[in-house]
This record gives C-alpha cells, structure tokens and sequence, in this order.
C-alpha cells in the first residue's frame, strides 16, 4: 500500500488510510509537503477546522503531517478539498511508506552553492566599476555580470518564485511575495540600465540577497529534517516479523501488520517482544528498560502482561497478543511525540505574527513610494528605482538573522563545551524555564548496577562468583565484575543451569547452591531499602544478599545544588520503584520525586506542570523518555542515551558530568538578551533605513549595501556573545559549579 497523490480533489481516500476507534470516531493523517513556516502551519489548521465534520484538526511542523478527527458524518474528502482550494499540496498518509525525503534539502544547497559562487564573481566585477570604471569598460562589466546573475537568480530564486507565485495564485501573501518582487525587480532594472548604458546596475545586490536567504533556508531545513526522522526511528526497535505458533506447535514467521488479538507468539532468548499481550508459558527477565527506564531486568512468568520492544533476556516464551501492531505501548509512544512535537517558543509566535504583517507592509510602502514619486512628477525610472530600493532595504535580512546569527554563536560555544544544540528554539525556551525534571536511570545516575554490600570474605563469594558466572543477567555480571576486581577465584561447582525469571543453581561439595530472586530462596526481600538485590542459598544455610546501587553522576548532586541557586525547582521523575527513586532523590538533594512512572505517566505529569504555567526542562536518556522529552518545554539528553532520546531532545550534551545543564541554562539566558538586542538593532534600522530609500537617497545598490551592512551589524553583536560566554567558562574552570551559577 501506498500513499498516492490525488489528481483532483474529487477523488475518493481508500479507508485504508482511515482509522476508526472503539466508540466509532474517524481519524486520518493528511501529509502537507508544502508547510515552511509557522504561519503555514496555522493556516493549514484553520482551513481543516473550518471544514464541516471536522472535530479537530492539529498540524506538526516537522513531519508536515496533519492530523483530522472527524465527526460522525465527516468528509475526509471534504478536507482534502478544501485544502487543494487553499493551494496546499496534501495527500493521505501511510505510516507504512517512509516519507523521508531529501529532494527540497538537496535543491536549496544546489541553489545556495550556485548563488554563493555567483555573487562572489559578479562583486569582483562590481569592484572594477567601483574602482573607476566607466564607458565601455563599465558596459562590458555590467554586461558580464549580468551574464552570471541573470541565470542564477532564474535559477537559485526557484524556491521563492514557486512559494510567492502559489501564494498569489490562490489570493493570499507570504513573506517570499516581497523577496521574489525585490529580487527581480533589481535583477530587471539593471538589465535595463545595462541596455541603455546606464551609470548604476544592482546584479550584486540581487545575488547577494538570494545567497543570505539561502543560507537560511538550508539551515532551518537541515533542523527539520533531523527533528522528523525521530518518529520514524523508533519504528526500528519493534521487530518487523512475529513468530506465530500454529495448530500442531510449530512457529512460522508473519509480518507484525498481520498479527491479531488472540494469536499466540513465540519470543526466544534475545529477541524482542513483538506487540503487547499475556504470556501462556515459560518464565524468563525481560529488560525493560525501553519503556521505564529501569535497569534491572524483570523476571516474568504465566499470567505477566509484556509489551512491544521489550528484550527477552533468558528463556522462550509463549504469549497471547492483546493488541495489534498499531495499537501497542511503543506504538502509542510515537503518537505521543508527534501529538506534542510542534514549535511554539515565543519568538516563533512573533516570526508568525511578522509572517502575516510583513508581506502588506512591505508592499504598502514600495506602492506608495512608486505613487508618490509619480504624483510629485518625477519619471517612471527614478520612481520605479526608489521602489525596488524601497523593497531591498526592508529585506528582512538583518531581522532574520537575529536569533540564528545568536544561536549559531552560542552552539559554537556550547559545542566546544561538548554540549550539542540541535534545535535553535531549543536555547530560547531553556531561558524561559523554571522547573527542571531529571528522569533517574542513566540520566542522574550512571545506569549500571554496582556491587554496594555483600558477605564477608569467605566461600560466599567463592561460590556466588561460580553461579554468577553461568547468568546472563547483568546483575549477576555485575558480581562477577566486583568478584573478579577483588581477586576471588569461582569456587568448583557442577550442574550449573539457568532457571529463567528466578535465577541459578548448581551442586557445590554435594550441596544444592542457588543464586537468585529472593522469593526464589526463600528469603525475606526488602525492596524498600532502594538498592538492588540477588540472594546466594548454600544448602539450608540462611540465604546471603548481595545488594547492588545505581550510582549518581560525579557531579550530580553539585549540579543540582546549583541549579536551585539559580532559581529553579529541581524534581526527580522516573519508572523505578518507589524505594530506588526515593534513594537517588535524596542523595540528589531533591525533595520532589514521583515514581513508578511509565511513558504516557511523564507526559501527564509534565502537561500537569505546564497547566501549572511553568516552563519544564526535561532531562531524560531513554526511549521511555521520548514522549516527555518531546512534552517538555525545552529537552536535554545525554549523549549515551537511546538514539530515539537524543532524536527528541533539543540539546544533547556528551561526557559523564551534568555540568554541561547547568551551562546550557546560563547560555540561553545569556543569548536571550543578546537576542533582544538585535532585534534592537534590526528594528532601528528598517525606522532609519525606509524613509530614507523613500526619499530617494538610497539606489538598489545602496540599499543593497544597507541591508549586508545591517547583517553584519546583527552578526558583530552576535559575536560578542562569545566573548562572555568565554569569560564564564574561564570562571567555571577556576571554580567548577558556583563560577557558572554566579
């Protein structure tokens, strides 16, 4: 099956595409290819909820999906039509087809590299008239540029000749319409002067104006593409192929698509388990860490519910599917991320309010600069020049590069940090936040057990260190490793074998030894303490624990000290029990926590702060993670955790110390000011550049000049940001966490 793209609105959508829920509502994702911005976003939702059926209608940026909730009587059609009347390109989705793809990316570099090299020849020429040139030699170096910028701007302007055109032919405006206007308006009247042997010629200023908007294009696209790849790749950590047991106990290999409630699966030591269901018999440890973080493996038997992409550790295992393929835990886990995964930091709803007021305004005063200069008697020339200039100097060259020429400094110094800035709206919302939740396993601390208390010396170990060695399990590696650290040589034992889900047992001197749970050996467990425990029976001696801890980051508890300096509530969340969270909490210094969490449980416990008002840094390092990291106000991973967690988050930061946090904090407050300075800056000068391209003391070339030199303006401010930032890590270096704080 795939997603075909309709020829006309008309056409019908086969209900494949059409998913229906228990109590008879209808759902469907429409892909929208033709989403840039912000504002394109927020008129794709206001024409499908202006629809009729329609319940509600919610677009993702990053995907360019939109997913419809329609009424009883609702026209998936109907949606589609109207979208197809308001000039989008929209066509029903297959999650079963990758929509990856790499042809818009790939077209907006070909078009910067050409624009790039052309305007670095045509401003060579434009030196040798600058320099004196005049007569036939200006002609010859007019007629040379426009050899070079003529085909670069048909061809490199494609990307904002399309978009303006689109937006014109269906009666609306976007900020590309003013761009596409500018730029061959420029490009035309220099021809013109060309032709006619014309003192002054702008082929510079339109290259130029096409390559810096370029490099903005590609820059916000390359953001996107890595943001829309983290849904798609959790689809690798389900299997693709169940093993369904047939009639006379044999297994055959299906499709996971083909799976129904009621059939019974096999899943061996080593695979993962392919959809939610019960399990009808044999027992075995499943590391679930995927969905709740926690690093001891569970034991499970007959009767135990399992869900998708759990890993079974030890013994087969037969199950009975309580759900299908698209209706699992890891499933519903995917819906999560894109349900939240939408931009909504405030210098985007203020880049969306622009998007709407630009484009008229701009065209507003190009217009009436054209009228008055007519009305006033001067000619058609100069009164077409001053409004080209008008158009080229309100480009919103300098007011655009005011976040990400900030951005692009800070992720300099961040990166040398060791701190990853994946997403530029990612430092505006870390400057906002006031609460900081850190999940517990591999994020506060290092997510693999330590040996913390055992026996005495003694042939405890000896023997332990024998059984412990016959087990996959990683606690039991973990003895191994403490044993094998101190020295202790496997005591000799026979018969050693795996009892999955319970643990090992062998024959020592004739005495029946085991290894394992403590109901196993019957001894009394204390899961309160929070730390993890194996017990060793030799014989019908008292059973033996061997407790093993989680250890905090080196810097953790220091981290956190700091973090609350600054201001902000420090909570602990996470899948664990009770007991280990409460532990990890209170070594942490962090007297908020809340356990036993599973992934759809983060993101309740996150939307309920944010209902709160607050602006929720999540800190988190698994794929159980990825909902609430994608939930979250701003998201950090560290960089050992799941590929899908660092896929979600904004920051991903390397090393073992949480320093790297606290400094993305202080950074993003410090390059929101320098932000609000810019924007100083480029809003200064649009109040003191128009009115002077409106009275004619600005040609395209000037106001060509202008609008670069503006940039730079924006750029060098930027730059200043490192030099503080420098100073803060020279602090930090001097004086590890309160030089930062400070």
């Amino acid at each position: 099956m795939s997603a075909t793209t309709l020829s006309s609105p008309s056409r019908l959508i086969d209900p494949s595409f059409i998913r229906t829920a228990k109590d008879g509502t209808r759902s469907l994702d429409l892909l929208v290819d033709d989403m840039h911005c912000a504002g394109c976003l927020a008129k794709v939702e206001r024409t499908a909820n202006a629809v009729p059926g329609v319940a509600h209608a919610r677009a993702n940026l990053t995907t360019k999906r939109l997913a419809v909730d329609l009424d009883a009587g609702g026209s998936p059609e109907a949606v589609l039509e109207a979208l197809h009347k308001a000039g989008r390109s929209a066509r029903p989705f297959d999650p079963g087809v990758s929509t990856e793809n790499n042809s818009e990316a790939s077209e907006l570099i070909r078009c910067m590299a050409v624009a790039g090299f052309a305007s670095m020849n045509v401003m060579l020429l434009s030196v040798s008239v600058w320099s004196g040139a005049d007569g036939s030699t200006r002609d010859l170096f007019y007629w040379l540029s426009a050899m070079i910028a003529i085909p670069t701007v048909i061809y490199s302007g494609r990307p904002f000749f399309r978009s303006a055109w689109n937006a014109l032919r269906h009666g609306r405006t976007n900020m590309d319409v003013p761009i596409a206007i500018g730029v061959t308006g420029a490009t035309a009247l220099s021809l013109y002067e060309t032709i006619t042997s014309g003192e002054h010629a702008w082929f510079d200023g339109s290259v130029a104006l096409l390559f810096f908007l370029l490099v903005g294009r590609v820059l916000d696209n390359r953001m996107r593409d890595v943001a829309r790849g983290a849904a798609a790749r959790l689809l690798t950590l389900a299997p693709t192929v169940a093993s369904l047991v047939l009639e006379d106990g044999r297994a055959r290999d299906i499709p996971i698509s083909s799976v129904r409630i009621g059939d019974v699966l096999r899943v061996l030591p080593g695979e993962r388990v392919p959809v939610d269901g019960v399990v009808t018999s044999g027992a075995s440890d499943l590391d679930r860490a995927l969905l709740t973080g926690e690093s001891v493996p569970e034991a499970v038997s007959e009767g135990t519910l399992i869900h998708a992409g759990a890993n079974n550790l030890t013994g087969p295992l037969e199950m009975r599917a309580t759900a299908p393929a698209n209706e699992t835990v890891l499933a519903g886990i995917i819906r999560l991320m894109e349900k939240v995964e939408r931009p909504d930091g405030r210098f985007v709803r203020l880049a969306d309010r622009a998007s709407r007021l630009y484009a008229p305004a701009v065209h507003s005063a190009a217009f009436l600069t054209l009228i008055g200069w007519l009305m006033l008697g001067y000619g058609v020339h100069p009164a077409v020049t001053a409004a080209v200039a008008v158009l080229i100097i309100t480009c919103p060259c300098a007011l655009g590069l005011a976040v990400p020429a900030v951005q692009v400094v800070a992720a300099g110094r961040l990166l040398s940090a060791g701190i990853i800035l994946k997403d530029g709206a990612a430092l505006e919302k870390l400057s906002e936040i006031d609460t900081v939740v850190f999940d517990k396993t591999g994020t506060l601390t290092r997510g693999t057990p330590l040996l913390a208390e055992g026996p005495e010396a003694g042939d405890a170990w000896s023997v332990a260190t024998a059984l412990a060695g016959g087990s996959r399990h990683p606690l039991s590696r973990a003895l191994a490793e403490a044993a094998d650290a101190q020295g202790i040589r496997p005591a000799p034992v026979t018969g050693l074998a795996e009892r999955p889900g319970f643990g090992v047992e062998a024959s020592w001197n004739g005495v029946p030894v085991r290894l394992g749970r403590a109901n196993w050996v019957d001894a009394p467990s204390n899961t309160q303490s929070g730390l993890s425990e194996v017990w060793l029976r030799i014989g019908d001696e008292t059973p033996q624990p061997f407790l093993f801890s989680d250890e905090l980051r080196t810097d953790a508890k220091q981290t956190i000290a700091e973090l609350q300096a600054l201001g902000l509530d420090v909570r602990l969340i996470s899948g664990d029990a009770q007991g280990a969270v409460d532990r990890v909490a209170s070594q942490a210094g962090i007297t908020q926590s809340l356990a036993g969490c599973l992934p759809g449980g983060k993101v309740e416990a996150l939307q309920a702060l944010a209902r709160e008002g607050r602006k929720v840094l999540m800190v988190g390092d698994g794929l159980n993670d990825a909902p609430a990291l994608a939930a979250a106000h701003v998201s950090i991973s560290p960089a050992s955790g799941a590929d899908i967690a660092q896929a979600a988050a904004g920051i991903v930061f390397t090393g073992e110390n949480l320093a790297p946090v606290l400094q993305s904090v202080v950074t993003a407050r410090k390059a929101r000011r320098k932000i609000f300075s810019n924007f100083s800056l480029a809003i200064g000068y649009n109040v003191i550049a128009v009115p002077i391209a409106v009275l004619g003391f600005a040609t395209p070339l000037i106001a060509a000049v202008s609008m670069s030199a503006s940039s730079i303006l924006v750029i060098a401010n930027a730059l200043t940001l490192g030099l503080s930032l420098r100073k803060v890590g020279m602090r930090n270096a001097a004086k590890p966490a309160t030089g930062i704080a400070s």
